[in-house]
């Protein structure tokens, strides 16, 4: 340990002296050539070259020379290994480390110059390979599942003027003036085998078909005389094995020039070390995002054909980092909107442990859940992780409860979760796809992914590709053992001359009845084909003019950035390349669904298109039906809970997503129309909600009607009891001079009568809908009709005890009650409720209202009573002539008459206040319409109480028992039976 601390120590001080420039490359390589190292050690380096980069002022950039600082990591490298070996060992290397020492603090500096390009490359001479006792570089593949698994590469023999095989593909071209381009890609990717991983990469024919297809643009151009006239592009095309370390190393390649033992003659080492002005590829988020970071240091510009991770857009820390393929932002909104316009709020998501997978999904989740959508699971994996992982994952899918998956992976890992789910087939899903695979035809083979839908970057045909990638045979092949490996893979046979082992090709394959992605010309080699022409056209724009350009011109990639920010052309297949200021196109997707052909196999079929150029909400335009999983023609369902329907809400279950719910009804006076509500409504005051509780209905107005039976029979009783009243009035006008009508004063007699027909009459206003004058009317009529019966009666009995009174000796009583006396009291008594009724009618009428608070379901229309103490003084005022009538008409039951009338009033009296003492709590407790009917109950069973006890001894005696109506019967000289 205090080795190490030394060590440490001696390192920190080797640091301090190096420029900030070198620390930057050095904390690059420690991901490239630290096999040996551990993982303490190698972040215990990451963090002192790290202090020791904050504390470095900013200052002109230097050239680091990529040898330069090779030999110094691999110094550092055994500088750092030495304190675990032995002691002797490590006395050993003392002076290695002050030799180190001494070399890093003394070197002298290097002066940085432009970027400057050979104006004449020389032609290359005949392929040579590097010699095979070159020490090869390692690397270990990012994100290993254990030590034990790590999958170590080996860099094959480099050569030159044609692609070579493994990591490095180079080209040099003469010309009048040179201008080089890179190219990066992954040729070869790291794939699982069963229960292991393979420690030898296989060919990725995509990868190799964009690197051709960058071949064939650059041709392209060469030859045309209105793009960079008289100038001859060169490039060097590398391969990043799908793994940052490789991608960096490129990076700097490009930055600084090849290797020295990359050729071995001086015409390609000359053209070799001068670094490129651009650079397409590569066709990863994480190696571009690796690369664009160093490469933006140096000014250079990167232009992707297919890194669509959303960060890339960020100027700030990718500031020389353009493509030609859209960013995932776009995709992620463009598939949360999809899934919705299809009404699925539950899915799952998987998504690539990786730059591209990580960010693409959290984008599309976090518009997934603006747009209500809910995920079961979201699940990560990358190609390099241990197989249990996947094998997890592959469970997740299948026990999971939702039938959408959004796949956000890339072509490798996407490949190895349909080979682990072909194993125990899920149920059928519906899979909606990234650009990165849904267009990729060596997935069609997996039936699975039938009905398949998602975004893919729009596809052309390129003139002329398809015969240059075709033009290929057997001898051109062997000329390059990258083709090598592509046609002995391609063929299961090997070349002659070439690798031992398998059966020799004998001339019979035909390279134009392959099927596999490197013949598929119809997928996304226009993103490389636009790439290419994109650096063309900027570095046309540096150099020329509109028909000439300066041969002798002189540039640095800091210019050629600048114009790439202004380019703007139409290719040949139609498409308009520009960049915005974010270095992204604008984004334009194919609709792809996967459809069943009629032999049975999948095709991708272009169903629709999106286009973020549009108008907000036209992006979307839909050209042909979708066929989803099963072949069904009907969309899927895929959902937590079902719908709520109208006259529910939703109720989240307590745990769980939001889109996992309980459908609640809606409680009592309210609704919900739609589905899915969230809430329910009331209703307005006056509506009631339907059975389904879906909609709002008015509610229904109850009152009194003509035509409701209990009306029919109030009615009926009511003309009755005025039929009575006028009948009874008929025979008392009839038998008037009689002696029984007499004795009775027939004035109020005749009076009372009419006041009772009036009351009878007076209980029809009741019945019926009420309206302004109705309400008035009622209550008016009632309490007059009523004030001036009771007067009557009361004048009645008045008259009766004034009239025994009138017998005794000296009593004069009589003259004050004579009939006009009695008339005019019946009036004054009247008249008081008249001015009680006018008082009430000009302050606070009696008008109907709408009663919504006694039924909830229902409207009372009735008539308010307006002012209280209008309708409470009519009644009182009633009442009180009613009791001083019946206790008055009490007191004169006793007195001497053969025929008394006073008992027959003090009956009536009874019978009257009796029914309105009643009355008072049914009219509070009746509901609805019966308060009306009770009221009318109430007029009709006191009429019928005054006219059956006053009036029908009378009648009974005119009609049945004539012979009683006498003066002397009546004066009580003649007996009489008993009633």
């Amino acid at each position: 340990m205090d080795a190490l601390m030394e060590t440490r120590e001696e390192i920190a001080e080797i640091l301090c002296t190096l420029s900030r420039e070198k620390l930057i490359v050095l904390s690059s390589f420690l991901g490239i050539h630290s096999e040996g190292l551990a993982s303490s050690t190698r972040l215990s380096l990451i963090s002192l070259i790290s202090n020791h980069l904050v504390r470095k002022e900013l200052g002109d950039l230097e050239d680091c020379g990529l040898a330069e600082l090779l030999s110094i990591w691999e110094k550092l490298n055994e500088l750092v290994a030495a304190p675990i070996m032995n002691t002797a060992e490590g006395e050993s290397m003392s002076s290695e480390k002050e030799k180190l020492k001494q070399e890093i603090i003394f070197q002298p500096q290097q002066t940085p110059t432009p970027y400057q390009y050979p104006m004449q490359f020389q032609q290359c001479s005949a392929l040579q390979q590097y010699p095979t006792n070159a020490k090869p570089h390692q690397f270990p593949v990012l994100q290993q599942p254990s030590p034990a698994l790590l999958p170590q590469y080996t860099a094959p023999p480099q050569y030159t003027a044609q692609p070579s095989q493994g990591v490095t593909q180079g080209f040099c071209l003469r010309s009048e003036i040179g201008s080089g381009l890179g190219f990066i890609g992954e040729a070869k990717k790291v794939q699982h085998l069963k229960n292991h991983v393979s420690k030898f990469p296989s060919m990725s024919f995509r990868e190799l078909r964009f690197a051709r297809a960058m071949e064939f643009t650059i041709h392209e151009i060469n030859n045309r005389t209105d793009l960079l006239p008289g100038i001859t592009l060169g490039y060097q095309i590398h391969d990043s094995c799908g793994a940052v370390s490789m991608a960096i190393k490129a990076a700097f390649q490009f930055a600084n020039g090849m290797e020295q033992f990359f050729n071995d003659t001086d015409s390609c080492l000359r053209s070799a070390a001068a670094a490129v002005p651009a650079l397409v590829g590569d066709s990863n988020s994480t190696p571009s995002i690796s690369m664009a970071r160093i490469l933006g240091l140096f000014g250079i510009p990167q232009v992707s054909h297919y890194a669509t991770c959303a960060c890339l857009s960020d100027k700030l820390q990718y500031p020389a980092f353009f493509r030609t393929v859209p960013s995932d932002h776009h995709q992620a909104a463009a598939l949360a909107k999809m899934v919705k316009h299809f009404g699925w709020t539950w899915i799952g998501a998987v998504r690539s442990d990786s730059d591209y997978g990580n960010n693409g999904m959290a984008a599309f989740l976090k518009a997934a859940q603006e747009e209500g959508i809910c995920v079961e699971y979201s699940e990560s994996y990358y190609r390099t992780q241990p197989r249990s992982k996947l094998e997890r994952v592959a469970n997740v899918i299948r026990r999971s409860t939702a039938r959408v998956i959004v796949a956000f992976l890339a072509a490798g890992e996407m490949r190895l979760l349909l080979e682990e789910l072909a194993r125990q087939p899920p149920p059928p899903l519906q899979w909606i796809g990234s650009e990165a695979w849904i267009i990729e035809t060596e997935f069609l083979r997996f039936n699975m992914c039938a009905g398949a839908i998602g975004f893919g970057v729009p596809r052309s045909v390129i003139p002329g590709l398809r015969e240059f990638l075709l033009d290929l045979s057997p001898e051109q092949a062997l000329k390059s053992p990258l083709l090598t490996e592509f046609w002995e893979s391609s063929f299961s046979c090997r070349l002659k001359g070439s690798s031992e082992g398998a059966r020799e090709c004998d001339g019979s394959e035909d390279i134009r009845a392959l099927q596999n992605p490197y013949t598929d010309i119809y997928t996304t080699s226009n993103m490389v084909y636009e790439a290419t022409y994109a650096i063309a056209h900027a570095i046309h724009g540096v150099i020329c003019n509109d028909t000439q350009c300066d041969k002798s011109a002189q540039f640095t990639p800091w210019q050629i950035l600048e114009q790439l920010k202004r380019v703007n052309f139409t290719t040949k297949d139609g498409y308009q390349v520009s960049f915005d200021s974010s270095g992204d196109p604008v984004a334009v997707y194919e609709l792809i669904n996967w459809q069943v052909k009629k032999d049975g196999g999948l095709d991708f079929v272009t169903v629709g298109h999106y286009d973020s150029s549009r108008p907000r909400g036209q992006e979307f335009s839909m050209s042909r039906a979708i066929s989803w999983v099963g072949g069904q023609t009907e969309v899927p369902r895929s959902v937590c809970s079902e719908s709520c329907p109208p006259g529910t809400r939703k109720a989240v279950q307590k745990g769980k997503p939001v889109c996992c719910y309980d459908c609640i009804p809606c409680t009592e006076g309210e609704i919900s129309n739609r589905t899915d509500s969230l809430n329910c409504v009331p209703c307005p005051p006056e509506f009631w909600p339907n059975a389904q509780r879906d909609s709002c209905l008015p509610k229904p107005v109850e009152f009194l009607s003509w035509d409701d039976t209990l009306s029919i029979i109030l009615t009926v009783s009511s003309t009755t009891g005025a039929f009575i009243a006028v009948c009874v009035a008929a025979v008392f006008y009839k038998h008037r001079t009689s002696p029984i009508v007499r004795a009775n004063n027939s004035e109020l007699s005749f009076l009372l009568l009419f006041s009772l027909t009036l009351c009878f009459l007076c209980s029809l206003t009741f019945i019926g809908r009420p309206s302004d004058w109705s309400c008035m009317l009622r209550h008016t009529a009632f309490g007059i009709t009523f004030v001036l019966c009771i007067s009557c009666v009361l004048m009645k009995t008045i008259v009766v005890l004034m009239a025994f009174r009138a017998t005794l000796p000296g009593s004069n009583a009589m003259k004050w009650f004579g009939p006009p006396q009695q008339r005019l009291s019946v009036l004054t008594f009247t008249l008081i409720q008249v001015l009680i009724c006018v008082l009430w009618l000009t302050t606070s009428p009696p008008l109907p209202f709408k009663n919504l608070k006694q039924y909830k379901e229902r409207i009372i229309l009735e008539c308010g009573l307006g002012s209280s103490i209008g309708f409470w003084a009519v009644l009182g005022y009633i009442g009180f002539l009613a009791l001083l009538c019946f206790i008055l008409a009490f007191l004169a039951r006793k007195l001497p008459d053969k025929f008394n009338e006073a008992k027959f009033i003090t009956f009536s009296m009874l019978i009257f206040c009796a029914v309105w003492i009643t009355f008072i709590p049914a009219y509070v407790s009746s509901p609805g319409k019966f308060t009306v009917a009770v009221e009318i109950f109430a007029i009709l069973a006191s009429s019928f109480g005054l006219i059956t006890c006053i009036f029908a001894p009378k009648c009974f005696i005119i009609m049945f028992r004539p012979e009683q109506n006498t003066k002397k019967h009546i004066m009580g000289k003649v007996p009489s039976k008993s009633l």
